[in-house]
């Protein structure tokens, strides 16, 4: 007989991540508009905003997932929880462009630990036999905030106030914090936590995961100048109204094609899977910067959401399976080097745009992504037959 999936706790995991990553992806694709429209701020700084948050939490992943297990869950969710919920509330005192910084700066922190707990959390509370339908729902509530964020974020800026969508968030933040607190973990076995608060240096990385983890952070310093930066563009051509569609067509695409871009990369390999997802990529990036009509700007939503989206847990599952013995330092290894390249990116587009322009930034972006072919080939590609046996199945993020 199967162990119950849908316990309290599993519910309030899954939702507690979800409303985190609404926040997230709410201000991800507002705030460039935010600090542009209130702030005055040159579009060239305006991606700080986004590197700021993200440089958090890149900072604070890998230190976080060491104390999870040294102090606990519980108070992980809540000492991350309540430092996300208070950064939120005070976006309502962000009068300058330093002080909004040190706001998101506040609140990469408290994503980058309650980001952590809560796959910890998942993990435990998911029931051993259904290990893998469980933490597929757990990862289905990340993407459902991935079409929901920036669709709301846009079409509350859109027709109301940013006091009205940084309401909106301090909501979501509360939702978050209060079914957090909801969750009751199972007990830590004696003996199973870390007794330093300090962790293991040699520990923290995977050297053989860095190949991919460097391809990847190519491919999301390319991925950087959408997140960041579609909203502006959009708004520079005129097609507010489609840009709130644009990363529900990118979600719905990803939703729909993943289960088979995963049988197919377990089937034929990586190479078949991840060289036509960098050139589908590529496509919708010179597609996006061609736009000039809200269907050209959803035709390039889809072809990015097909791409990248392939592209992430693609490499996410090579990772895996260079050391499966150390899924956890795989997975930090990747995503904080990948963050890194989201990061900078967001940063170092918005300057480039600051000179060309966003469509030309887009469609030039095509040709670096190109590229990325060679670079993946060189580091990890050429390798791929017969170097390893594939012991994970693909993974979703």
């Amino acid at each position: 007989m199967k162990q119950p999936l849908w316990t309290k706790s599993f519910l309030n995991v899954c939702m507690s991540n979800f409303f985190i990553f609404l926040v997230f992806y709410i201000l991800f694709v507002t705030m460039p508009l935010f600090v542009i429209e209130e702030l005055d701020v040159r579009e060239s700084d305006a991606g700080l905003v986004v590197t700021t948050f993200l440089l958090a939490a890149i900072l604070i992943r890998p230190l976080s997932g060491h104390w999870v297990d040294a102090l606990g869950r519980t108070p992980m969710v809540i000492a991350a929880f309540v430092i996300f919920f208070i950064s939120s509330g005070l976006y309502f005192f962000a009068d300058s462009f330093v002080s909004l910084l040190v706001i998101r700066f506040l609140q990469g922190i408290g994503f980058g630990v309650g980001t952590t707990v809560m796959g910890a959390l998942a993990a435990d509370v998911v029931p051993n036999d259904r290990k893998g339908e469980g933490m597929g729902y757990f990862a289905m509530s990340m993407n459902l905030a991935m079409v929901a964020g920036p669709f709301l974020g846009l079409t509350i800026t859109h027709s109301f106030s940013y006091q009205v969508l940084f309401t909106v968030c301090l909501c979501f933040a509360g939702l978050a914090l209060l079914s957090g607190m909801m969750i009751r973990p199972p007990v830590t076995p004696e003996g199973r936590r870390e007794e330093s608060l300090l962790p293991n240096v040699n520990n923290l990385f995977e050297k053989a995961v860095l190949p991919i983890a460097f391809t990847g952070a190519f491919i999301a310093l390319a991925y950087s100048s959408v997140l960041s930066f579609v909203s502006v563009y959009a708004k520079n051509l005129g097609l507010e109204a489609g840009a709130s569609y644009f990363f529900v067509v990118y979600a719905v695409v990803l939703l729909i094609s993943r289960p088979f871009t995963g049988r197919w990369f377990d089937r034929y390999g990586e190479n078949i899977i991840v060289i036509p997802a960098i050139l589908l990529f590529s496509l919708g990036m010179f597609l996006l910067g061609r736009a000039e009509t809200t269907f050209v700007l959803l035709a390039a939503g889809g072809l990015i959401g097909l791409g990248y989206g392939t592209l992430v847990p693609s490499m996410q599952t090579i990772a895996l399976q260079k050391v499966p013995q150390r899924a956890g330092a795989a997975t930090a290894t990747f995503f904080t080097i990948f963050d890194i390249g989201i990061g900078f990116g967001s940063f170092i587009v918005g300057m480039i745009a600051g000179s060309i322009g966003f469509g030309s930034l887009y469609a030039n972006s095509s040709v670096f992504i190109l590229l990325i072919v060679g670079l993946y080939m060189l580091l990890h590609g050429r390798y791929e037959r017969g170097k390893y046996k594939r012991n994970y199945r693909y993974r979703k993020v």
